[in-house]
């Protein structure tokens, strides 16, 4: 917020809200979200279970989404890719396309390190569940617990003047934001590349990614910009996940990454995901875009992955192997669990991937709203919450994918998930969409 802000006297007003409002709303909250982790955890068992049987996949349909993937390579529109499908812990399909970067003529490898982008943001959720699964942070924590600027914020709305001309004002918080909203891109922050909103242009015009800050420098640059809607109202993409890397640092005493490689990133085997390639040998393994199909200028403050930085961008800087991100996966997929050890309850596992601002939440999605009609969202993952055209999965997938053309998706019910790296900006939303009725369509009783 801006030196203007008229609003730094009201963190009194913040502590007592949180202190009355939230004591006597957490009890309730908390017995929802109990009782729709319980019941979306025994789906989830049931799901588990052998009755239904899962589907199985056939040889055919297997053969014709590689055949697309093929096809996209053969005409130009993507360098390449890595498809695994993954059901019952063992590969179904796993297979590399093409090459990782067409000057070099390298091939897609085992080893190749692709661009997360958005897909770091369930990471970092997971991360931050596990402090709430510790005891150490609560959903319902209002935001200014752990960065104390986040109290005094405002949020920037369009009024109409006396000649009825809109003019940009302030106004105060209705409530404080949450972790809650945090997690679940409700807590009106948003991001400055898409949108014509007068937050959005202060966004673009303040600077955010200048020179080598860290995370607490930047959740203080953000702290300093009006909100774009009030917090719990609307769904809106944003830094809330970069924002939520900084409380697991003021939670846990360590920096993000010391954090996740701790607790989440080396027990999980993880090896090679972190928020840069640190070591310059490892260069020619970073896969390439398409000359013609660079992020130019760089989304979200991301740029070449093998600068060294002191940000740690929760929310969209992390980098990985394929192998890696399907360790992630599984563990989702287990309910918690891989290899005998627990990363998450069951419960919270279920919490995260149902929805979160369905009917009845009073959250409206906005403008660029990806998930459209028959999509809801968790805490840092979408989840489908009806059939979609020529993709009838059932209301238990769940999944996100990354602006360099990195996607998943979770079936539970069939035990499976589905896992897609390439690097290509451009063709990844509509590949991802004709993939998907492929893969449905290879699945047989």
């Amino acid at each position: 917020m801006d030196s203007t802000s008229s609003s730094r006297g009201t963190s009194t007003h913040f502590e007592s809200l949180t202190r009355a409002g939230q004591q006597i709303k957490a009890a309730a909250r908390w017995a929802a979200f109990a009782l729709v982790a319980a019941l979306v955890a025994a789906s989830l068992n049931a799901a588990f279970g052998d009755t239904p049987a899962a589907r199985s996949f056939s040889q055919p349909g297997l053969q014709r989404i590689g055949d697309y993937l093929r096809h996209e390579i053969a005409i130009g529109k993507i360098p390449g890719a890595i498809l695994l499908i993954q059901q019952h812990g063992q590969p179904v399909n796993y297979e590399k396309f093409g090459l990782r970067d067409v000057a070099t003529k390298e091939p897609m490898t085992d080893d190749t390190i692709f661009r997360f982008y958005s897909m770091s943001k369930p990471i970092t959720s997971v991360a931050a569940l596990m402090l709430v699964d510790d005891g150490k942070l609560s959903l319902d924590d209002p935001l200014s617990k752990y960065i104390p600027d986040f109290a005094d914020v405002e949020v920037g709305v369009e009024k109409p003047d006396e000649t009825g001309k809109p003019v940009f004002a302030l106004e105060p918080l209705k409530r404080p934001i949450t972790i809650l909203d945090l997690m679940r891109q409700t807590s009106g922050i948003t991001y400055g590349f898409y949108g014509d909103g007068p937050v959005q242009k202060l966004y673009r015009q303040a600077d955010l990614y200048g020179g080598d800050f860290d995370n607490a420098e930047f959740a203080a640059r953000l702290a300093n910009l009006p909100l774009a809607e009030q917090p719990g109202t609307t769904w809106t993409y944003s830094h809330s996940v970069d924002v939520l890397g900084r409380v697991i640092e003021v939670v846990s005493g360590q920096s993000l990454f010391q954090f996740e490689k701790e607790r989440l990133l080396d027990p999980l085997g993880m090896s090679h995901t972190a928020f840069f390639v640190a070591d310059e040998a490892k260069r020619p393994l970073v896969a390439q875009f398409l000359l013609d199909d660079l992020i130019d200028p760089p989304i979200a403050g991301i740029r070449d992955p093998m600068v060294h930085r002191r940000w740690e961008s929760g929310g969209a800087g992390m980098v990985g192997t394929i192998g890696d991100y399907a360790r992630f996966l599984q563990m989702l997929l287990n309910g918690g669990t891989l290899d005998g050890r627990r990363y998450l309850k069951p419960e919270t596992v279920a919490l995260m991937t149902s929805d979160q601002i369905g009917p009845g939440s009073g959250i409206a999605p906005a403008n660029i709203y990806f998930l459209a009609v028959h999509a809801g969202f968790g805490l840092g993952v979408a989840v489908l919450t009806s059939p979609q055209p020529k993709r009838p999965w059932p209301p238990s997938v769940y999944g996100w994918d990354g602006v360099a053309g990195t996607f998943f998706f979770v079936d539970p019910n069939d035990d499976l998930f589905v896992l897609c790296m390439m690097q290509s900006p451009s063709h990844r939303g509509r590949i991802e969409t004709e993939l998907a009725p492929l893969i449905f369509d290879a699945m047989v009783r």
